[in-house]
């Protein structure tokens, strides 16, 4: 069963979602919550596997939501909903932990897809979108601070030269089909290798690597 918590400031927009997720076998909606400071109680009530977060509501938003319920350090994991015109909130709350996002108008079948693969801790967001989202707004990302570099340093000398290659080709939003293709490696060893890449820089997703990659300078704007 894959728990859920429906967080919109639209009562209509929730009930939209709540009605969905109610008639597919195995989904549970553990509640609703208008704004981002009950989103982050509820999440400490009840625990759900997935946040459907809405990024704009009036008081706490979505992104700083977000960033409470991350650092919390629980199983709950978020994906934001969004609409093209706020990709720039939407990474916000990439940087601050969530593990992807969708667009409103997603089709159902992509939002349950979605839902099930955060909640199965995999990241929802396309290569292509993320190279869009990156080459749009990475320029406008604040640098990391002297020690924060250094630490994220002392993580990239820990990968080989076969992991930092892969962190690079995730950086540019490769999928793992096209990494195998220019590596000349089976589907299921680059899986491996990004599950190595992720576990030894710390990042929780592939989104999060992405990230990573920007900060350090591996990947850049197009």
């Amino acid at each position: 069963m894959t728990t859920v918590l429906i967080v919109d400031d639209q009562p209509l927009q929730r009930l939209g979602f709540r009605m969905l997720l109610e008639s597919v076998p195995g989904m549970e909606v553990t509640g609703e919550a208008a704004h981002g400071a009950d989103a982050v109680r509820q999440v400490a009530e009840s625990h759900p596997d997935v946040v459907l977060m809405d990024v704009r509501m009036p008081g706490m938003d979505g992104i700083e939501a977000t960033r409470r319920i991350v650092a919390s350090g629980g199983r709950s994991r978020v994906l934001i909903l969004t609409t093209f015109d706020l990709d720039e909130y939407a990474h916000s709350a990439l940087r601050v932990g969530a593990s992807g996002f969708l667009l409103k108008d997603a089709r159902p079948e992509e939002l349950l897809s979605g839902i099930r693969a955060v909640a199965a801790g995999d990241a929802v967001i396309a290569p292509a979108l993320t190279r869009r989202l990156l080459d749009t707004y990475a320029h406008r990302l604040p640098t990391a601070s002297t020690s924060e570099s250094r630490r994220r340093d002392r993580r990239l000398e820990s990968l080989t030269l076969r992991e930092r290659e892969i962190l690079v080709a995730v950086g540019r939003g490769w999928t793992n089909k096209e990494i195998a293709e220019r590596f000349v490696l089976a589907e299921s060893t680059v899986k491996t290798h990004v599950g190595r890449v992720l576990a030894k820089i710390g990042a929780r997703d592939r989104v999060q690597a992405v990230i990573f990659a920007y900060d350090l300078g591996l990947s850049t704007p197009a």
